[in-house]
C-alpha cells in the first residue's frame, strides 16, 4: 500500500505579501496603504509569518521597525516574485477583458480634464469600457492593475499639457481687481494639495512684494473651482483643467500675468502598449483631445 507522506504546509501567501510590503516600503503604514488594508492587519500578518518560521524578520524598537538579516536575503526574491505575479495578473485581466481600459489619475485631472472627454470616447468606439480610479500619487508601476496614468509632475510619460498657472475668478469679481495688489482685498482660494500655487504665481507677478494668501483651503481642488466659479473668492487655475469654464465665461483671468511651471499633465503606462490594442486607442485619443495644449 503506497504511503502519502504530509507535505509541508505553505507559507500564507498573504502575509508574505504584506511582509515583501513593509520591508520594502520601509513601514506598516507605507504597505497598508499600498494593499488597500489597515497598518493592524499588517503587523498581523508578519506576526503570522514570523510564528510560522520560527524567527524574526523586524527588529522592534521605540524608533520603529528595521530589518532582520533574514529579511534583507530574502527580500529581493520575493520582490521580484510578487513583481512577475502582478505582470501575469495584468496579461490575464488584459487578455480576458480586451475591451476595457483600467485608468488612474490624480482626482482633479479625473474630474475636470478626463471626465468631460470620456462623453465623445464613448460615441466614437462604445464597444470601450473606461474604468477611472482617482488617486493623489500615482501607484506603484509594477503592481497596480492600471493601463493609463494621467498626473502632473516632471518624471516619466509623454506631455499632453504643460502646467500653466494664474488666478481666475466669477465674472463677478474680476471688476474688483485692476492690479495684482488688490488681491489683497479678497479671499484668495488654496488647494492643499498644490499650496505652493500662489507663491509660484507672486513671485513673478509682484516681484519684490510680500503676498499671504488669505482665504479657505480646499483638500479637493475641483471642490475649489466650484467655489470660485460661484463668486466665493479668486483660485489659482490650472490652465489644462480650467480652459473650458474659461471658453464658457463661468470663470475669467483678471490679469495677464501667467506661469509655466516645470511640471506637466502626462500620459504613461506601466508596460509597453501594443500598437492597435485597446489601450493604445485610448491613449491616442486622449493625445488628441489634449492638441494644441502644448
Amino acid at each position: 500500500m503506497p504511503i502519502s507522506p504530509p507535505r509541508p504546509r505553505p507559507l500564507p501567501l498573504n502575509a508574505l505579501r504584506a511582509f515583501e510590503a513593509a520591508a520594502r516600503l520601509e513601514g506598516f503604514a507605507a504597505a497598508a496603504e499600498e494593499i488597500g488594508v489597515t497598518p493592524g492587519a499588517i503587523s498581523a500578518h508578519v506576526k503570522q509569518l514570523e510564528q510560522a518560521l520560527g524567527a524574526p524578520l523586524f527588529v522592534r524598537t521605540a524608533r520603529g521597525v528595521s530589518l532582520t538579516a533574514l529579511a534583507l536575503k530574502v527580500l529581493p526574491d520575493l520582490t521580484r516574485g510578487f513583481d512577475a505575479l502582478a505582470a501575469a495578473s495584468r496579461t490575464l485581466q488584459s487578455d480576458a477583458a480586451p475591451q476595457v481600459v483600467q485608468v488612474v489619475a490624480l482626482p482633479s485631472v479625473a474630474q475636470l480634464w478626463l471626465s468631460p472627454r470620456l462623453p465623445g470616447l464613448r460615441q466614437a468606439a462604445p464597444e470601450i469600457e473606461i474604468s477611472v480610479t482617482a488617486m493623489e500619487a500615482p501607484p506603484d508601476l509594477k503592481r497596480a492593475p492600471y493601463d493609463l496614468y494621467l498626473f502632473f509632475g516632471d518624471g516619466p510619460g509623454e506631455p499632453l499639457a504643460p502646467d500653466v498657472i494664474f488666478p481666475v475668478c466669477a465674472p463677478g469679481l474680476a471688476s474688483k481687481l485692476k492690479r495684482p495688489a488688490d488681491l489683497a482685498n479678497l479671499p484668495c482660494l488654496s488647494d492643499s494639495s498644490w499650496s505652493g500655487d500662489w507663491e509660484a504665481w507672486a513671485t513673478e507677478a509682484m516681484p519684490g512684494q510680500r503676498f499671504a494668501p488669505r482665504g479657505p483651503v480646499f483638500s479637493l481642488y475641483a471642490l475649489a473651482v466650484e467655489e470660485a466659479v460661484n463668486g466665493a473668492g479668486v483660485l489659482i487655475g490650472h490652465e489644462a483643467l480650467v480652459a473650458p469654464l474659461l471658453a464658457s465665461g463661468r470663470l475669467v483671468a483678471p490679469f495677464d500675468i501667467k506661469v509655466r511651471l516645470q511640471r506637466q499633465l502626462s500620459l504613461w503606462s506601466p508596460r509597453p502598449i501594443r500598437e492597435g490594442s485597446t489601450v493604445d486607442r485610448v491613449a491616442r485619443w486622449l493625445r488628441q483631445g489634449s492638441a494644441g495644449l502644448l
